[in-house]
């Protein structure tokens, strides 16, 4: 398929359609010169977005990555006939990592650390995921061209200074990720029901929330309510989180759906 008949079928917008244009070069790239190439760093709804355009394309060989096993924040690769563990990191590698430390108490947040960075004028594309792994300890991922601009540049974070050092992508330590697990019965596997039950709603206020484009599915906006959800889909719904469809174990007595959903916290 061309690069135009893909475009016209996956992009769902202008910006999105930019955005596998780019993935489309760094592709032909690739498998022109026979060398790896490599996106920036795409967020879980741009991810999506390039499976479905790699999908059509004809699965060529790629792989998402961010440093670290469960990354959110992810580069895809080309041509990646290697595992994560044979990744060259470092100076050789495309990602890399960068650890500030500042005084325990500032009780800084994601969005202190990332609105510091953006003030160096970094990009969110050449930003990975930021860790808050313990108190006074901030770990964040980048494109290895972005690491000397951090080294030299980055002096603070709100009101407190920070001391950097580059770190290898083994120390990185994610926190485990905290989730409630809950257990329902929905009529039917239809997103507004399965959005109600994980995130404790009304089936008409989960049902607007769909129509009003909050919520995604598997981190693609869906408008339809009716839309089938199955065990492993994600949903994101804005300003209240994710939950994952863990099990769909069965029908009740009373002939609903049984789910089992994890919510994050």
């Amino acid at each position: 398929m061309k690069k135009k008949e893909l475009l016209d079928r996956c992009a769902r917008s202008g910006e999105e359609r930019i955005l596998l244009g780019r993935v489309l070069d760094k592709l032909e790239l690739a498998q022109s010169r026979g060398v790896p190439a490599h996106t920036p760093f795409l967020s879980p709804g741009e991810q999506a977005s390039v499976t479905d355009l790699l999908n059509g394309a004809g699965r060529p060989r790629s792989l998402f990555w961010g440093g670290y096993p469960g990354s959110e924040r992810n580069i895809c690769l080309f041509p990646a006939g290697w595992q994560e563990e044979d990744l060259p990191a470092g100076a050789d590698g495309p990602v890399a990592a960068v650890q500030a430390s500042f005084p325990a108490g500032a009780s800084l947040t994601h969005r202190d650390i990332l609105g510091a960075l953006m003030g160096l004028g970094l990009t969110r594309e050449v930003l990975g995921d930021i860790l808050l792994p313990q108190p006074g300890v901030c770990q964040v991922v980048a494109l290895t061209e972005a690491v000397p601009i951090l080294l030299s540049q980055w002096e603070s974070a709100g009101r407190y200074k920070v001391s950097l050092s580059e770190i290898s992508l083994d120390q990185l330590t994610p926190k485990p990720a905290q989730v409630r697990t809950i257990r329902d019965t929905v009529a039917t596997l239809r997103l507004d029901a399965v959005t109600a039950a994980g995130f404790s709603l009304s089936r008409a206020k989960a049902a607007a929330l769909v129509a009003s484009g909050k919520v995604s599915l598997n981190h693609r906006e869906c408008l339809k309510a009716d839309r089938p959800v199955a065990e492993g889909d994600v949903l994101t719904c804005r300003g209240l989180g994710r939950c994952v469809v863990k099990e769909v174990p069965g029908q009740s007595k009373k002939g609903r759906t049984m789910v089992v959903l994890d919510r994050y916290v």
